[in-house]
């Protein structure tokens, strides 16, 4: 659901933020978010795996509650394109938008509707500088050279992060098919990165699945980077779409690179509890 300012009902255990804007190198964002829900000194860390943080985010919050290490762990993607655009670059300023959106991730039972069943994560560091913000690291700090301006902006090779994103969320995307049991005609909705609309129809097509079970959501927002995810499926789920035991494919790909899947039974509307589990002793629920 969208994250409203105010903490869940309930205690929280830890908060894990998935962002690629924090508001200062250092420290990280999520320890003064966690203060600023109310949460008190709940263990907090950001995670830095830029579109794919969600993703990311999911999987080591799953991990977090199946090793029994937390009970109830708050997801948040959120990001703020809007603070390292450009201004003279409107290529970019149009395709960008900021926005937040969160999930709780619970100990619960197996069997019930939420059921996550695999992950499917991968990187590669070679081509790094394809999606970058140059300047302000220590890395460049380093060098010793003054920084120029126009380092201090996002910058993207567009064409080549194309074949990319394409190419890395389709393999994701069939391996965890693979690994699960699916055929790509099981899967009622498949909700990617909402990255572009061509990333999006590319992936969509070359994995099998057909134009109505995509959930979109960035013709109204644009990029929200880690957000899109969580605000595509708050989105979709306000307008009736999904339903409770829906086989749910996501996949994103972000700066780093990153990229990574997850398979899950929808667990019904943000407003309802429900459960994902995990094949061990320990079953975890998102609310």
């Amino acid at each position: 659901r969208l994250l409203a300012g105010a903490p869940p009902a309930g205690p929280v255990d830890a908060v894990v933020l998935a962002t690629a804007t924090p508001d200062h190198l250092c420290p990280g964002t999520a320890p003064a978010l966690a203060a600023r829900l109310g949460l008190g000194t709940v263990p907090a860390l950001d995670i830095a795996a830029v579109c794919s943080g969600f993703v990311y985010g999911l999987a080591l919050c799953h991990g977090l509650v199946a090793s029994g290490l937390y009970g109830r762990v708050l997801l948040v993607g959120a990001d703020v394109y809007s603070t390292w655009l450009d201004p003279e670059d409107r290529s970019a300023g149009v395709v960008f938008g900021d926005g937040a959106g969160a999930a709780l991730v619970a100990a619960g039972q197996a069997g019930d509707p939420g059921e996550l069943l695999a992950f499917d994560l991968g990187s590669d560091g070679t081509g790094y500088e394809l999606i970058t913000v140059p300047g302000g690291g220590a890395r460049s700090r380093a060098s010793g050279k003054p920084p120029a301006l126009s380092d201090a902006y996002f910058r993207m090779q567009g064409s080549t992060v194309y074949q990319h994103a394409v190419e890395r969320m389709t393999g994701s995307c069939r391996t965890l098919l693979e690994r699960v049991g699916w055929d790509p005609a099981e899967v009622e909705h498949f909700v990617p990165h909402q990255a572009n609309a061509r990333i999006l129809r590319a992936v969509a097509d070359r994995v099998g699945i057909g134009p109505q079970r995509c959930v979109t959501h960035l013709e109204r927002v644009g990029n929200t980077g880690a957000a899109s995810i969580p605000l595509a499926l708050a989105d979709a789920a306000g307008r009736g779409v999904l339903r409770g035991g829906d086989r749910v494919l996501l996949t994103a790909f972000g700066g780093g690179l990153t990229w990574g899947s997850a398979a899950l039974r929808w667990p019904g509307t943000p407003q309802t509890d429900s459960t994902i589990s995990t094949e061990g002793t320990q079953h975890v629920a998102v609310r």
